[in-house]
């Protein structure tokens, strides 16, 4: 599975959780989401399980190479 995201920024309200993060994975890549508390790591991986709505964005998961 590949994964790539352009440009992706969530709010909630005001307050900004993840600002402009773009990031490609490749197959059999390894990732890691390293950073502080409060960082928008869990946002992040949220986004991509569909846990939290994305407004409109550059977004995709794709399988195969």
């Amino acid at each position: 599975m590949r994964v790539s995201i352009q440009k992706l920024t969530k709010k909630f309200g005001d307050t900004i959780a993840v600002n402009d993060v773009s990031l490609e994975v490749r197959d059999q890549e390894l990732f890691f989401l390293l950073g502080p508390s409060g960082c928008g790591k869990t946002t992040l991986l949220r986004l991509l399980a569909g846990s939290i709505s994305l407004t409109p964005v550059s977004c995709s998961l794709a399988s195969g190479p």
